[in-house]
């Protein structure tokens, strides 16, 4: 329980769920300013509660303390927020105003604003490579959300990457690309190093060549502003090491292949609603 003389009356953030993603954020945040007297979490088991006093020094509570804090980040579990329905709904601090952020999958604003109905509501979807502060951070926003409560949202999470705005009706379509796609292309990533081993090169030197390659690549689209068909063009020689490869890949469909994962991923999202 917090010493509440220690703490200010309504903490600045309270984190329910404070899980890998959530901890990520407030290792940032902390780092970037934040003092841990402003932050109050929750989670599940002892063990967690206490890594998290000692490791951050915020104070660790119960759910309904965390959920008075003026900002109140939701990292639960989707399969686990009906229980955190249950504990908070017909309690005062539900009817209290501030923001919820929720990077919840598959809870919609609706069902959030059933249970906050007084506070501004935003959605956001981090990616994996958010722990390192280069994620990609889906945003939707609350229609009644001023731009300055906007921007307050993209600086909270900016702290995790680039933050791109969303219709909340994108999300799913974003957990698919983006939120699941840091496995997709560790998949790919995984491949290749294997293949560079095949061929004679050492483990140690293919990951270096492999992750050089891929992060090379990324900048030079984005940097040029280049269609990813011109950059395999500008690669590709007549009668070449590149077109020979190329050609192994799309007889294996490995183009269709990455369209139908997505889209796999994406019908799971929409069945998590």
């Amino acid at each position: 329980m917090p010493n509440n003389s220690a703490v200010p009356r309504v903490p600045a953030l309270g984190i329910i769920g404070c899980g890998r993603m959530a901890e990520a954020m407030l290792a940032r945040l902390l780092a970037d300013g934040l003092l841990p007297e402003q932050v109050w979490v929750s989670a599940r088991s002892p063990q967690r509660q206490q890594y998290l006093a000692n490791t951050y020094g915020v104070n660790v509570t119960t759910n309904l303390e965390v959920a008075t804090a003026e900002t109140l980040l939701l990292a639960v579990k989707p399969q686990s927020f009906a229980d955190i329905e249950l504990e908070l709904a017909d309690t005062p601090v539900a009817q209290s105003s501030g923001v919820v952020l929720s990077i919840m999958v598959g809870i919609s604003s609706g069902r959030l604003r059933q249970l906050f109905p007084r506070r501004l509501i935003f959605r956001a979807m981090p990616n994996t490579p958010a722990q390192v502060g280069a994620g990609v951070i889906a945003l939707a926003s609350d229609g009644a959300a001023s731009e300055l409560d906007i921007q307050r949202m993209r600086n909270l999470l900016g702290v995790l990457g680039q933050v791109v705005a969303v219709s909340e009706g994108q999300m799913d379509a974003v957990t698919a690309l983006s939120g699941s796609g840091p496995a997709f292309v560790a998949l790919i990533v995984e491949a290749l190093c294997d293949a560079g081993v095949a061929v004679g090169l050492s483990r140690s030197l293919t990951q270096e060549l492999v992750y050089g390659t891929i992060a090379g690549t990324v900048q030079l689209l984005n940097e040029r502003g280049l269609h990813p068909a011109q950059l395999k063009d500008a690669v590709t020689s007549p009668a070449g090491t590149t077109i020979a490869g190329l050609e192994v890949l799309e007889a294996a469909g490995v183009r269709g292949t990455l369209m139908q994962t997505v889209k796999a991923a994406y019908e799971r999202a929409q069945s998590l609603n």
